[in-house]
């Protein structure tokens, strides 16, 4: 009912993305998961530094501001 699961906070926009964690949780092979974060990190900053601040601060500022509002089908 709450819509926690990771594919429904992406569908709602609540989040940028989802990383998949090792079988088991990523308790499981920590070493593995910070390797996966670590590789994500380096690819969405690359992408980052390269978009102008202003816009960056304005999607972010419009994404908080669409949180909450329900549109009902």
């Amino acid at each position: 009912m709450l819509k926690l699961t990771s594919t429904d906070m992406l569908k709602n926009k609540l989040i940028d993305g989802v990383i998949k964690e090792p079988l088991g949780g990523a308790h499981q092979d920590p070493v593995a998961m910070a390797a996966t974060l670590k590789k994500q990190l380096l690819k969405d900053l690359k992408v980052l530094k390269d978009r102008n601040v202003d816009e960056l601060v304005t999607e972010r500022i419009n994404k908080f501001c669409a949180m909450g509002v329900v549109i009902e089908d």
